[in-house]
This record gives C-alpha cells, sequence and structure tokens, in this order.
C-alpha cells in the first residue's frame, strides 16, 4: 500500500478479509492467505486508491460507484469466480470509460461557473475603464473650451463657458462617484461569488461525501505537514488509524442503508470523542477506515483518550428502522518520531492497526519504535 512489496502483500490481504474472501474471522484463527498475481494485485490497487478519491457526480453516486468497484474487486480476489477474465476486463473499461466522461462532464461545468464568474468581473472592469477614458476626453473638452473663452476676453463668452464647464465638472463627478459605488458593491458581489465557489470546490474536494469526514487528500496532506512542523517544533503528535470491527457483516446482514448509517455514526463518535476544531483532525481513509491525528499529544496522552473512546463506542447502541446495532474498532496508534518521513509514520500505525485485528480485534495497540529512534533514545 506504501510502495514496498512486503506492504503492498499486506495491503493486498488486507482487502481481501474487508471483500470477506478469509477462511475465517474468528478470533485468533488462522486466516487463508490468498495469492494473487502481479496483474490482478496491480489493478485491484488501482481500483482502490481510485474509490478513495471519488467525486460525487448526480449520474454517478459515490456509495454507488464503491459498490461497483468492489463487485470487481470480487471478481479479481475471489479464487472460485468462475468469471472470464477477459469479459470482467472488458466490463471494467466499459464502466471506467463512463464515469471518466461523466467525471470530466461534471469538473468541466464546474470550471465554465466558475470561468463565467471571472469572465464578468473582468467586463465590468473593461467597462469601468471605457467609461473612464470617455468621461476624461469630455472634460478635458469642456477644460479647452473653458480656456479659450479665458483668452477671448469676453465676459458674456466667458459666463456661458464657466457655467457650462462646472455643470458638467459635477455631472462627471456625480456619475464617477455613482459608478465607482456600483463597482465596488458589484466587485464585492462577485469576489464573494467567486470566494465561495472556492472554498465550496475546496470542501468537496477535501471532505468525504457520505460522512461529512475529511477525506484521504485531507489526511495525506495533513500528515505530511505534522512531519514538516515536528522537525521544527519537536511538539508531539500521534496518529491513530482504525477500522470498525466486522463491517462486512454488517453490511451483508443490514444492507447497505445501515452500513452507510452506521459510517456516519462513527464519525460523529470519533469527532465528538477526539474532535477539537483547532488541532485535531478526524478522517475517513477507506471504505470503514478511519484516521485521528492528535496534536500534542504523546502516545500515553492519546491511549488515555482512545480508551475513553472505546468505551463510549462498545456501550452506545444503535437504531436505525427498528434494527439495534452495537460495533466496535480496532485502532493501532503511533507517535511521531525524529526523522521519521510520512510514509513510515502510516506505517507504523498501520502496522499495529494489523496487530490489533489479529489478536481479537475491539482493542487498540502502540506501535513499536523503530531501531533508529531507540538509538536516538
Amino acid at each position: 500500500m506504501w510502495g514496498e512489496r512486503f506492504h503492498m502483500k499486506r495491503w493486498v490481504q488486507k482487502l481481501v478479509e474487508q471483500l470477506n474472501f478469509t477462511s475465517s474471522e474468528e478470533p485468533g484463527k488462522r486466516k487463508k492467505q490468498v495469492d494473487l498475481s502481479e496483474d490482478r494485485a496491480t489493478l485491484l490497487y488501482l481500483i482502490d486508491v481510485y474509490s478513495k478519491h471519488l467525486v460525487d457526480i448526480e449520474n454517478h453516486p459515490v456509495r454507488k460507484v464503491r459498490e461497483t468497484f468492489d463487485e470487481f474487486a470480487r471478481e479479481l480476489v475471489d479464487p472460485k469466480s468462475k468469471a472470464d477474465p477477459e469479459k470482467m476486463l472488458f466490463r471494467l473499461r466499459q464502466f471506467f470509460s463512463g464515469y471518466r466522461v461523466d467525471e470530466y462532464t461534471y469538473v468541466r461545468k464546474t470550471f465554465e461557473d466558475f470561468k463565467g464568474i471571472l469572465w464578468d468581473f473582468v467586463e465590468q472592469l473593461a467597462d469601468d475603464s471605457r467609461f473612464q477614458d470617455v468621461a476624461d476626453k469630455d472634460v478635458h473638452s469642456s477644460m479647452k473650451e473653458l480656456k479659450e473663452a479665458v483668452e477671448s476676453e469676453s465676459i458674456d463668452i466667458l459666463r456661458t463657458k464657466s457655467r457650462e464647464f462646472i455643470d458638467s465638472y459635477v455631472e462627471y463627478t456625480s456619475k464617477r462617484d455613482e459608478r465607482r459605488t456600483k463597482r465596488m458593491s458589484n466587485i464585492k458581489k462577485n469576489l464573494d461569488s467567486v470566494k465561495k465557489k472556492l472554498i465550496e470546490a475546496d470542501r468537496s474536494m477535501r471532505t468525504d461525501h457520505l460522512t461529512g469526514a475529511l477525506n484521504r487528500k485531507s489526511f495525506d496532506e495533513n500528515v505530511k505537514q505534522h512531519v514538516t512542523l515536528f522537525e521544527v517544533a519537536k511538539t508531539d503528535v500521534t496518529l491513530c488509524i482504525l477500522d470498525i470491527d466486522f463491517f462486512k457483516k454488517i453490511n451483508d446482514t443490514y444492507g447497505h442503508d445501515v452500513g452507510d448509517f452506521i459510517l456516519k455514526e462513527c464519525v460523529r463518535l470519533l469527532t465528538e470523542s477526539f474532535g477539537n476544531a483547532e488541532t485535531d483532525f478526524v478522517a475517513r481513509i477507506g471504505g470503514e477506515e478511519f484516521a485521528v491525528i492528535l496534536q500534542e499529544h504523546s502516545v500515553a496522552k492519546a491511549v488515555a483518550r482512545a480508551e475513553a473512546a472505546f468505551i463510549r463506542i462498545r456501550n452506545e447502541v444503535f437504531v436505525h428502522d427498528n434494527n439495534k446495532i452495537r460495533f466496535t474498532i480496532s485502532m493501532g496508534l503511533a507517535q511521531l518520531q525524529s526523522g521519521e518521513t510520512a510514509d513510515q509514520w502510516i506505517k507504523r500505525a498501520d502496522s499495529a492497526l494489523y496487530t490489533s485485528k489479529n489478536s481479537g480485534r475491539n482493542k487498540w495497540t502502540v506501535a513499536e519504535a523503530t531501531p533508529s529512534s531507540q538509538k536516538a533514545a
């Protein structure tokens, strides 16, 4: 998952577990490993990555697209599948091509809307500039006539031209001030509209459409920022990666609507347990996988908050369409170490999560320190 062969194998196995192609989900029992060709593993990886960065399009809601990608992933992974590989790949190409066309159309329309706002803004400025040029010429002409009246030494002509100049100049300044007020009002209106569009586009790019949590893109950027800041400030920061235990069973038992409801409720509880608008960070980084970044938290302090969140989630009963549902989570925690890269930090937290899942679930595990950091300590 992070580019190394060993971690790719672990990622494949993890995805296989999510798709429920393991010999057993009972705690303590060894899971059957699924061997995939490099071509299939690569295609599976591309599907998984793309599904984490989907755009919510009218004809292709994110949830429906993910369900379709999951179906293709199952056909790639399931050793018992009798699907013709060539036909499956043809269907995948057809679906992906159709989705990409709609995605491009959506992005293009958004771009054209944004471009239209900017174009109106530029046209307004150009129109104001043209008005100013004409007005300046009129004032210049009136001043020239007044100068000629002064040189003529005729009191009648001077009186007439003076009155005309004063009237024209008052009209000029009045129109100029009126247009300036109108221009500033329209500029503010257009800038507010552009700002709103930019904020909406940025929020759309950074937010998971189903749960309202931040998405994988935001997570990746935030992790890199924390690594950079840590090298300067050396302030403790801990990463928690977690997922919902046996989420596949919830979907299979109650349906995807209930599954979506549980994902939203999980985000709500995580936000209430960990969320702090100024410092902490909650993101959905996969199907039922989430991440929490706790600033100014040693791993010991993070564990205390994690334990409180675990207790709350274990005790919560979720009601949807007369169904009473409980769920638990598994978590891996890793405190950022000096000299550690973003990928290494994520990998340690992910490995700790993997340990929690393989040793019974419904628990948290603290990642081991790397040898380099142990020597430094």
